[in-house]
């Protein structure tokens, strides 16, 4: 009995022996697998981090912290910007709630929804005082638009304001604070980050004009322009991260009746249409030097007629007649305009321009029903982009050029790693 309970003690044994073996060499050649993958370096992952889409790139930041530190370095957001083609960013009006909870007022938001207005509370460290509560305010919620392939896509930051966008550059926006009057924020809806920006000179809203430009050293400049109280023209501009605005001279050249449209952003200035219909010429500022100028258009600008940026130069495009645009261009502000391309073809008298492509020959232009086409410079073809009806025409909307991006104004181009 006792050698029976030997040997079967010695068998439990070897079996033991056996599959602690058998795991060491299950280990080993599991160590042996990993060590053979190659080592990618940094500049290569770079590399294939930097071709994804935005929406993943927000969340590859935290698979490990090498890719967060490459994502969040300058150089990476700056080649991220690079290649960050253009879309039309818009508010849509939506309900939402405000509710009473204990001595302040708190917006109901949907879940995965950034408010602007929670954030600036948090940024003040203060809550809002009780007030007659508005049971259902209208809110803005912040979306984009994209063409391609054809199609129009419209997206979501999941990201609501009470205020108007007021000028857009590099992926940043500004919006106002209708919290407090005259104040303004400063956000990237992609990051979510956001910061006030210091009262400056208030004015009525329909007076007054904010361009949002990128400086030569990688910072950021907010120009207001505005109407004083004697009807002439004042401008102040705000370097992003200063606390406060300085007052420099405004347009000396005569009166002007009104702003236009937003201002654009190209060859290093910052430019306005004076008016809607019938402008002769444009208002530009130089970023370097904040000096106005006024800069002859080649023919005068008409209701439908717009001025663009278009591979680093200033493009005006406009009607010739009922079935011809022209689009002239304009290198640096001491040159002189050339008429580059005439688009002839059909009716396109009500066709307004949009925006040129970054990446590819295509201007994209808006029908008065809110059809949206696209025309190709190499095929020399319009083509009509499919979409639902009215999607594109929201009631009060306002569209702006915009491109998605993960710059902060926090980081300059000369910050080292």
């Amino acid at each position: 009995m006792a050698e029976k309970a030997c040997k079967k003690m010695s068998l439990l044994k070897l079996a033991e022996e056996r599959a602690l073996m058998k795991k060491k060499l299950d280990e080993q050649k599991q160590k042996q697998q990993l060590d053979s993958v190659p080592y990618l370096p940094k500049d290569c992952v770079s590399n294939i981090l930097i071709r994804l889409p935005i929406e993943s790139l927000q969340r590859s930041r935290f698979v490990c912290k090498p890719w967060y530190g490459i994502i969040k370095s300058p150089t990476f957001i700056r080649d991220n910007l690079h290649r960050a083609e253009k879309v039309m960013i818009f508010l849509a009006p939506v309900k939402t709630l405000i509710r009473r909870r204990y001595d302040h007022l708190e917006f109901v938001e949907n879940p995965n929804t950034f408010s602007v207005e929670s954030k600036v509370f948090e940024l003040k460290s203060v809550h809002m005082l009780l007030q007659p509560v508005i049971e259902s305010p209208f809110k803005y919620v912040t979306k984009y638009m994209v063409f391609e392939d054809g199609k129009i896509a419209i997206r979501d930051y999941n990201a609501t304001c009470l205020g108007k966008i007021r000028a857009s550059c590099d992926g940043l926006i500004v919006v106002d604070n209708k919290l407090e009057k005259g104040e303004l924020v400063i956000m990237n809806p992609v990051t979510r980050e956001v910061n006030l920006l210091p009262l400056g000179t208030i004015y009525p809203p329909h007076d007054e004009s904010f361009g949002l430009v990128r400086c030569g050293s990688g910072g950021y400049k907010l120009v207001h322009l505005f109407r004083d109280e004697f009807h002439y023209i004042g401008c102040e501009v705000l370097d992003i991260g200063e606390k406060s605005w300085r007052v420099i001279d405004g347009p000396s050249f005569g009166l002007v009746k009104w702003f236009g449209y937003y201002p654009v952003f190209a060859i290093g200035a910052l430019h306005w249409v004076p008016e809607v219909d019938h402008s002769e010429y444009i208002v530009t500022m130089t970023i370097d030097d904040e000096k106005f100028h006024k800069i002859m258009l080649p023919k005068a600008s008409r209701f439908n007629d717009r001025i663009m940026e278009a591979y680093e130069c200033l493009c005006f495009v406009t009607h010739e007649d009922i079935n011809e645009i022209s689009i002239w261009v304009l290198g640096s502000v001491s040159d002189t305009w050339t008429k580059k391309y005439t688009i002839a073809i059909g009716c396109i008298r009500d066709l307004v321009p949009l925006y040129f492509s970054r990446f590819k020959w295509e201007i994209y232009f808006m029908d008065k029903d809110g059809s949206v086409f696209g025309f190709d410079f190499e095929d020399e073809h319009m083509k009509k982009f499919t979409t639902m009806k009215g999607c594109f025409m929201l009631p009060g909307a306002e569209y702006m050029v915009h491109v998605n991006s993960l710059v902060s104004w926090q980081i300059k181009e000369n910050d080292h790693e």
